[in-house]
């Protein structure tokens, strides 16, 4: 049975992939992800959980580690932040390219430079197109629960693609919040143990990443992104499952008080839950504001963000990373993208907000979103807003 816990979410998360009896981890700590470096650490020398930690020397060495232990057969699991990512770089479309059904926590942290330990989405963001599935957490409970949802993902015979969990650092990693752990049995029961379709052994050879002439790298690719947008519904049904067995559910794409609002205000990550304050306030005032949370980074789940936004005459989508000397944020871009051929759109505004860990308050969410409302009547100049820049 579950068990209520105050806990801090990096804690959580790391008992969480404990809980999916991984074999093997291989976690280099970098701010913000220590804590679940650490804690999966101090799990595995406790002898609570049979697994192999691999102390490695970068990051680039333990997705190097996850990808051979994942071709091997293994449950594999590592987790960084920003440069770790960025190193990391390399070998990221190796392990989709290969099918290894990798987890990676990512406790998500500003870029350098200048250096900067606090959260934004500047790590992710530049991942976009390697080839993984990407959630979202907005709170300690999915952070738990998307932990776990991820290895029954990613391991389906219909998927097996690596999943990266993004878990906005410090505001969230290191936060305590009261969550229900479920127990070693119920996940059990969720999560089956893993059979991959193929696996490296010395007693019946086989080729895993193969050299790919001009004649057939076409075709990879075009499979690669099949499998990764017909993973949506794994993911849906997985999903669904979880909230038959938990009471919890999931979606690609969550709303609050969007029914009637001609203007919605987008976030991804750890603010959606500051900005649903906002628009109880200004709903409290009459203001017709509703609040779209994406969860479902890769692959994008078009149909439900259409679906979500319909009705709605302005969109404010909130980016927390840079897209330089291109569209404004990379998030904006997508959703531009995406509605380009709706006759009905909303017009876009695009805020940059949070970049580098600053605060981003409910008053500052009812200040962008009185900006929303008094583009309704007009059209808005386009482009994007660095907001709270100082002059």
């Amino acid at each position: 049975m579950a068990k209520r816990v105050g806990m801090e979410v990096a804690i959580a998360a790391a008992e969480a992939v404990a809980l999916c009896r991984i074999d093997v981890a291989a976690v280099y700590p970098i701010t913000p992800n220590t804590h679940i470096a650490e804690h999966l650490a101090e799990i595995v020398a406790d002898g609570k959980l049979d697994a192999e930690y691999i102390t490695v020397e970068s990051e680039h060495s333990s997705i190097s580690a996850c990808c051979g232990a994942s071709g091997a057969g293994a449950r594999a699991y590592t987790a960084t932040s920003s440069q770790g990512l960025m190193l990391m770089h390399e070998i990221l479309p190796i392990v989709s390219a290969m099918r290894l059904p990798v987890v990676m926590g990512l406790a998500n942290r500003a870029v350098s430079g200048p250096l900067n330990i606090w959260n934004d989405h500047s790590d992710i963001m530049p991942q976009r197109d390697s080839g993984w599935i990407s959630f979202f957490a907005e709170n300690g409970q999915e952070a738990v629960d998307m932990s776990i949802q991820s290895f029954r993902i990613a391991e389906d015979p219909e998927v097996m693609l690596p999943i990266v969990l993004n878990i906005d650092g410090f505001q969230l990693t290191h936060m305590i919040e009261a969550l229900e752990l479920p127990s070693q049995k119920e996940v059990d029961r969720y999560l089956p143990p893993f059979r991959p379709l193929a696996t490296l052994h010395p007693d019946k050879p086989v080729s895993m990443g193969a050299y790919a002439f001009p004649d057939i790298f076409t075709e990879v690719m075009k499979v690669k992104d099949s499998v990764l947008i017909d993973s949506k519904k794994t993911i849906l049904k997985a999903w669904d499952e979880w909230g038959k067995q938990f009471g919890r559910w999931y979606k690609p794409v969550e709303t609050y008080k969007a029914d009637g609002a001609e203007v919605l205000i987008m976030t991804m990550g750890s603010m959606g839950e500051t900005a649903s304050i906002a628009v109880d306030e200004l709903r409290a005032k009459g203001v017709p504001a509703g609040l779209v949370k994406l969860r479902l980074w890769r692959p994008f789940p078009f149909e439900e963000f259409r679906e979500a936004i319909k009705g709605a005459k302005v969109l404010i989508v909130c980016d927390r990373a840079v897209s330089f000397g291109g569209p404004g944020g990379p998030v904006a871009a997508e959703v531009k993208s995406a509605l380009y051929n709706d006759a009905g759109r909303p017009a876009v505004l695009n805020f940059l907000i949070g970049l580098g860990g600053r605060d981003v308050t409910v008053e500052n969410f009812k200040d962008i979103l009185e900006k929303g409302v008094q583009a309704i009547n007009k059209k808005p100049a386009g482009g994007y807003i660095f907001y709270g820049v100082r002059e």
